[in-house]
């Protein structure tokens, strides 16, 4: 936890690394800033701080039109030690109580509702439905002033149920309607459109594109010099976006085109974990620096590689095992190019409904390997649970298959795949260290080691 006096020198250096870690509210104006906002420094006396941005709209506080507080990047989910309390808020930034209620997500995590309430009273300062009140109303702002959406078409993408509810929720909490908010912009019913994601630096692109481009699958991914894209299919929506790097304001423009915008607010989640927008590298390396010694040269900014679905993910770890990366790829791109669904974005990658009713003659493989794949698509057709450790079941799936789906299709960030090729032989060139020091990061760990080859 940072102090008071870090916050105060943060401020005044307007140091983009704190950005999104608190924020900075004026009692003289009533408006609450990011740390790197360009308007004219405050005096201390008239400057209160707070962690989170909720904290700062619901003591009454308006956000700023200059910095936009919805746009700082998010602080990082697994930091800490009150594991259970981030990973709720976590699930709550991902829409967990759009849907369900409060009793829902505290039998998810394993506690009762009055612990749950707890927690956040705890570490957050206020009840998880007010929190994820904000969030809808947060991701509504930055609709409202980036996109040319409808206001009804932002409501109900937002997750609220009707714009009346919208409208009351978001001028309780901002002072201002959402009409006030946009302006003059022009509004209209659209299919795509351009958000700018945040991140925090330092963020390595360079690496991360090789790895993309390295396993990009034509026809379902493009990856350029600056550029990730890919369509996606994600519960009844399915699309395409591009996210285009911008090194200069820390962050990727994202072009998404969308059949259905009520799951908008879904993909865009999807998006930032892909390219792992919410990671907090100066804390993930600290951590392994202490962990693995001076002598390891760590990859600065390096990022975990998120793929869209954990089924995807698991058919991908299935399609890799003990051959080349090569051979992984063009494995999954027969795959695509088979039974791939072709949509007026472009193909998709295969539904689990479709590989279960393939016998996958197309491809040239053991028949073990060919029924595994099918014996994951027929689990997954009808999976009513995230557990990927269920999957140990299946014949042909093993630890490293159910860790690599985790690490990529969860982006889960404390995985260790020590039994991986590949990080044996970087661990052989490396001097010796304990890897359970490098928790809760060993998925940051894994992919350095990938790195060493």
């Amino acid at each position: 936890m940072y102090t008071k006096a870090q916050f105060q020198v943060a401020r005044q250096s307007r140091d983009p690394r704190f950005d999104g870690l608190f924020y900075v509210a004026v009692k003289s104006t009533g408006i609450y800033c990011r740390p790197i906002c360009p308007a004219p420094t405050a005096k201390e006396q008239n400057v209160e701080y707070y962690t989170y941005a909720h904290q700062a709209a619901q003591a009454g506080f308006r956000p700023c039109i200059r910095c936009r507080p919805d746009s700082a990047p998010n602080s990082y989910a697994w930091q800490g030690t009150a594991t259970t309390a981030h990973r709720a808020r976590q699930l709550i930034d991902e829409g967990a109580l759009i849907s369900n209620t409060t009793a829902h997500l505290a039998e998810r995590l394993g506690i009762s509702v009055r612990h749950l309430n707890g927690l956040f009273s705890e570490y957050f300062a206020t009840t998880p439905k007010s929190y994820a009140i904000y969030k809808q109303c947060d991701f509504a702002k930055q609709l409202l002033q980036q996109t040319s959406l409808s206001i009804s078409e932002i409501a109900f993408a937002c997750g609220f149920a009707s714009l009346r509810r919208f409208n009351d929720a978001f001028s309780k909490l901002y002072q201002l309607t959402p009409s006030a908010i946009r302006g003059n912009r022009k509004q209209h019913i659209a299919t795509e459109l351009t958000l700018f994601l945040p991140y925090r630096p330092p963020y390595n692109w360079r690496t991360l594109q090789r790895f993309l481009a390295t396993r990009a699958i034509d026809s379902l991914e493009t990856v350029t010099e600056n550029s990730y894209a890919r369509t996606f299919e994600l519960k009844n929506a399915c699309g395409y976006f591009q996210a285009q790097h911008n090194e200069t304001r820390h962050g990727f423009d994202v072009t998404i085109a969308i059949n259905k915008v009520e799951f908008l607010h879904e993909v865009v989640i999807t998006i930032r974990r892909l390219l792992d927008l919410d990671a907090d590298c100066q804390v993930i390396e600290s951590t392994l620096k202490q962990a693995l010694g001076t002598e390891f040269e760590l990859v600065n900014g390096l990022r975990l590689p998120g793929i869209c679905t954990t089924f995807e993910a698991g058919i991908r770890a299935i399609l890799g095992q003990q051959v080349s990366v090569k051979a992984a790829k063009n494995y999954v791109q027969q795959l695509v190019n088979e039974l791939g669904k072709v949509t007026e974005y472009g193909v998709l990658f295969p539904a689990p409904s479709d590989v279960a009713a393939s016998d996958l003659a197309f491809f040239k493989m053991p028949a073990r390997r060919k029924q595994a794949v099918i014996a994951l698509a027929e689990y997954e057709a009808s999976a009513s649970t995230n557990d990927l450790t269920n999957w140990l079941a299946i014949k042909g799936i093993g630890p490293w298959t159910v860790q690599y789906a985790q690490m990529r299709g969860q982006s889960h960030p404390d995985i260790f795949l020590g039994g991986d090729l590949g990080v044996v032989k970087a661990l052989a060139k490396c001097s010796s260290f304990d890897v359970a020091d490098a928790a809760p990061f060993r998925s940051y760990l894994t992919f350095q080691l990938w790195n060493k080859l």
